[in-house]
């Protein structure tokens, strides 16, 4: 029988030990790059950690949830009102937008749209929800960033001491259907350290560079 780790790093990519050579289109559209996993997996930090290969952004998404502590508006989410979300919903604003652990969450196509006709490259945060609505009406790169374990995930999640404990066991509960997923991505890499995950994210974005530019 399978161990938990087992299971998870069955789907993940290997490790890098080295970085090819950055490469840039010369020509043409960025490519949208999502990144997407269980909560608590840190999506985040792993995206924040990239952003020295240059041409590239990250897509700031909107939400109704509440600040988490070190969190800044309109750069970590832009949160706003559900009066404000239900408004943006109705004037047909979002590429994409779901219910998550009981907040709403959605990806403004505006900013995504002009960041790609510029021929630079977009990060897109974002649920497993979001990520298969994304995929079924663009073309991108699909990441899918596991923990080692659910039992490390767990723990990151009530270290981060930011919810109650009815939501990090609704948070788990969506984790296991999420990891089941996972190979339904293009790639996956397993955010044991950081700094492998950080490598591995790199690759994958410098190597679909280089291969653009011999399209």
């Amino acid at each position: 029988m399978k161990s938990s780790d087992d299971s998870i790093l069955e789907n993940s990519s290997k490790n890098s030990d080295t970085l090819p050579e950055k490469g840039k289109k010369l020509e043409g559209k960025g490519t949208l790059f999502i990144i997407s996993g269980p909560s608590g997996v840190g999506k985040g930090t792993l995206c924040k950690s990239i952003m020295d290969i240059g041409n590239i952004s990250i897509s700031v998404s909107c939400t109704t949830r509440s600040p988490r502590e070190g969190e800044v508006d309109g750069v970590d989410y832009r949160f706003i009102s559900v009066d404000e979300f239900n408004k943006k919903l109705d004037q047909s604003l979002f590429l994409e937008h779901a219910l998550v652990h009981g907040d709403m969450y959605g990806t403004l196509r505006g900013e995504i749209d002009m960041v790609l006709e510029s021929g630079d490259d977009m990060i897109l945060e974002i649920d497993v929800q979001g990520a298969f609505q994304v995929k079924r009406m663009m073309d991108c790169v699909s990441v899918f960033v596991l923990p080692p374990s659910i039992e490390a995930l767990e723990e990151r999640i009530h270290k981060r001491n930011a919810d109650s404990e009815e939501k990090i066991e609704l948070r788990m509960r969506n984790a296991q259907y999420e990891i089941s997923r996972a190979g339904e991505f293009d790639f996956s890499i397993v955010n044991d350290l950081l700094d492998n995950a950080v490598l591995d994210l790199k690759k994958i974005i410098i190597d679909n560079r280089n291969l653009s530019r011999r399209v």
